[in-house]
């Protein structure tokens, strides 16, 4: 079994700007072209809150994938060269700065950005990061997108605190009373993919990152639905006991009722029907897929990483279903 962190935590902030999001890169209305040859496009993998880029667990994620589709060339996503620095980041810091950094370092990057494309997989909130990148910059293009345990369509509640832990229920006490403000907006965050369904008006008007990358304000981005598009798989994989990510069902972009109990799924709702993101589109072309894995939130076990990188990441794998 292989755990990687992927918690939903709190503590202190720092003292980002609030950005306003946009495209950073404008990228070619051509659709996505991937290596003829039999070696596998580069993978990036971005790792989940808690985690840092050179932690063992992650790492040996990334020997699986070279041991099962020999040559792989893996880079982990960091958000500081300092693996504590990088993890700090995991909880602290403004995404739209965050995702602007790796959008110019996988750009300049010496191999992905010779790559025609690449693969990428992210864990617990790297892959709605990962997502982002595609959506706002995707330079090298991403052919592939795995998430895992992902909050696609955000959080409804942060992580409980032990009855003993008072730091965390005075973090998660000033937090439940100032979501919404621009000083947690632009600072925590978990906070930037919180997500109430029953406070919508709030979240649409106040929400740093997770409202714009899921294109739900009135005014829609066609880029963003543009560059998914070019995807040549989305592949979403969700816990079947994660109790760590409430709505669990969110790794499916479905939406979780609390006082009902009701799950909405993604086709029934209307960033589906009137495909504000292009995942109808790639559904209709089989490019979209549901899975789901054993397990409490980021259990991962060999066996199920190895079927996904023979299944989705191997050079057959991403030069039969070119685009």
């Amino acid at each position: 079994m292989i755990r990687l962190s992927g918690i939903l935590g709190l503590t202190a902030l720092t003292s980002a700007a609030l950005l306003p999001q946009k495209p950073l890169v404008s990228t070619p209305d051509s659709e996505i072209i991937t290596s003829q040859s039999s070696t596998p496009l580069p993978l990036v993998v971005w790792h989940g809150l808690g985690d840092n880029y050179k932690a063992d667990g992650l790492r040996s994620v990334g020997d699986l994938a070279n041991a099962v589709n020999p040559g792989t060339h893996t880079y982990y996503v960091r958000l500081d060269s300092d693996p504590s620095s990088d993890r700090t980041a995991t909880f602290l810091g403004n995404l739209t700065e965050q995702v602007e950094k790796v959008c110019h370092d996988l750009s300049t990057h010496p191999v992905l950005s010779r790559s025609p494309a690449i693969n990428a997989i992210g864990f617990s909130q790297g892959g709605q990061f990962l997502r982002a990148y595609i959506e706002r910059c995707n330079n090298p293009p991403v052919h592939t997108l795995v998430t895992f345990g992902s909050q696609h369509n955000g959080i409804s509640e942060f992580q409980n605190c032990g009855k003993s832990d008072w730091v965390c229920q005075a973090w998660d006490g000033y937090l439940k009373r100032n979501t919404w403000s621009n000083f947690v907006q632009s600072r925590l965050v978990p906070a930037q993919y919180f997500r109430d369904p029953e406070d919508m008006d709030g979240y649409l008007e106040n929400s740093n990152f997770l409202a714009d990358v899921n294109n739900e304000r009135e005014s829609k981005n066609a880029t963003y639905r543009d560059n998914l598009q070019r995807l040549g798989k989305f592949v979403m994989y969700m816990f079947s006991e994660d109790t760590t990510v409430v709505p669990k069902e969110s790794a499916w972009f479905a939406e979780y009722n609390k006082t009902s109990e009701e799950v909405t799924w993604l086709k029934d709702r209307e960033i589906y029907s009137e495909d504000w993101l292009g995942l109808k589109w790639l559904d209709e072309k089989g490019r979209l897929e549901f899975r789901v894995a054993e397990g409490g939130h980021m259990q991962l076990s060999e066996e199920l990483l190895k079927d996904m990188f023979r299944r989705y990441l191997g050079a057959n794998a991403t030069s039969s279903d070119r685009i």
